[in-house]
């Protein structure tokens, strides 16, 4: 070939138009995909495809968070709905809510050396994030709320404790005013875990705003939330950068993300937590109807345990805030496993939905003693290297995950029945099943004016 005058010079263009055109890398189908999962039938699904395969989606969406031509991408806006609700300057949208907590021990300084106290009821996920982050959960016994007992937390703080995590665990709310002030009084930081009670308040204020920083799950298992999500609060820039560098694979989020670091301890080595487009699109919708579901249960639950008797053999969970708790499920503890057993049995035949662990309880995740990847320990040679570390000595460790540490927790969980709640009972559901559960605990139990209030 002749050299030719560049194009740079005067000369003509090599490429004046591209002739393949291909479909768009997601398209159509992908919509379609996404539509069949909300169960529509095959009837609505051939309306909705001719519909949409009139429009022309020339390349198709783009759905990450960055890159986007919209204004506004949907992770962006759930951020925005988060820190309108909760009244804070910082959120960050996550895949999950496990994702949110190690982000939010990383910023708050869990590392080899250090502890986090945990309740010793909640699920796995805070104690497990907490040794991800090389990190060695203590676990804190609960009183008779099931959160952490305020009461057993100071003895258990050290001088490698770094931080406190309380969870607000099945639509209840944790005592945060006492919490926080133990937290304060030894400067230690506090991770409010609230994946289980989104929009529960305490005295009149969001849970997730206490603490330093707030999780939360937004996802299918909790009340709020369509698919896999979490969300994390702060009004720490610094917590908030470092939550970032975390999840976003060390410093993706700043203004020049590829630039060095502008001050020291700014940059290190993250994972890749972003929430996705597809996602964010349903958890929008979710976050901002929160107020209204959580209304709506609470109003359920109030109905329901403003009519139940009391009973001698029967003592109500107690309720740190019967106003601000999400109040999804209604809970007491007969005297005995067996009580529990034969109320739990009564109450289904009635029509209630009630449950209890039983006399041969089988393994769960909720409760400190069942959580077996924590009694493995992985050593140093293992990524989770928090117990066996040089920084971590044996002598005075005092790390327990054996029924019998937390006996209270062990002594509850057991004898626990549980009646799941459902936000759009009318009053007429509500009053049948106090009647019912009125019904049942009269045929076991002995009515007693003077016993433990419901409310």
């Amino acid at each position: 070939m002749s050299q030719q005058k560049l194009a740079l010079q005067g000369g003509l263009k090599a490429v004046t138009k591209i002739e393949g055109k291909g479909k768009p890398k997601i398209g159509i189908d992908e919509f379609m995909s996404v539509a069949e999962r909300f169960g529509f039938t095959p009837a609505a699904l051939k309306r909705i495809r001719k519909a949409v395969a009139e429009d022309d989606l020339g390349q198709g969406p783009f759905l990450a968070n960055y890159y986007s031509d919209l204004p506004e991408t949907k992770v962006q806006a759930y951020e925005r709905i988060a820190r309108q609700i909760f009244g804070v300057k910082y959120a960050i949208g996550v895949t999950s809510g496990t994702a949110a907590l190690h982000s939010a021990f990383i910023a708050v300084g869990a590392g080899p050396g250090k502890e986090v106290i945990c309740p010793a009821i909640g699920f796995f996920a805070t104690p497990a994030a907490v040794v991800t982050s090389k990190a060695v959960p203590v676990f804190c016994d609960v009183d008779e709320s099931l959160h952490m007992d305020p009461a057993r937390l100071e003895r258990l703080i050290t001088k490698r404790t770094v931080a406190i995590a309380p969870t607000h665990v099945m639509g209840g709310v944790a005592d945060m005013p006492a919490i926080m002030r133990i937290a304060r009084k030894h400067k230690l930081k506090v991770v409010e875990d609230c994946a289980q009670s989104c929009g529960g308040r305490v005295k009149g204020r969001l849970v997730g705003t206490f603490g330093d920083v707030g999780i939360f799950s937004i996802s299918a298992y909790k009340i709020v939330g369509g698919g896999e999500g979490g969300l994390l609060i702060t009004n720490n820039k610094r917590l908030w950068e470092r939550a970032q560098g975390i999840a976003e694979c060390g410093g993706l989020w700043r203004p020049d993300r590829f630039a060095p670091p502008r001050y020291k301890g700014e940059l290190f080595c993250g994972t890749n937590y972003r929430m996705s487009e597809v996602e964010a699109a349903i958890n929008v919708v979710q976050l901002a109807k929160m107020p209204g579901t959580v209304t709506r249960f609470n109003a359920v639950k109030q109905r329901v345990v403003k009519r139940l008797k009391r009973f001698e053999e029967i003592v109500p969970q107690k309720i740190n805030d019967l106003d601000g708790e999400v109040g999804y499920t209604l809970r007491f503890f007969p005297e005995t496993v067996d009580l529990s057993v034969k109320i739990t049995k009564a109450l289904q035949a009635e029509g209630i939905a009630a449950g209890t662990r039983g006399k041969k309880p089988r393994p769960d995740w909720h409760i400190y003693s069942y959580m077996y990847p924590l009694m493995a320990e992985p050593g140093p040679e293992n990524p989770n290297c928090g117990f066996d570390c040089p920084k971590y000595p044996k002598p005075g460790k005092q790390a327990g995950y054996k029924r019998g540490d937390c006996p209270v927790a062990d002594d509850l969980y057991d004898r626990m029945v549980s009646i799941g709640l459902n936000q759009w009972y009318t009053a007429k559901d509500c009053r049948n099943i106090a009647d019912g559960i009125n019904k049942v605990l009269y045929a076991y139990c002995t009515e007693d004016p003077d016993g433990t209030p419901w409310t």
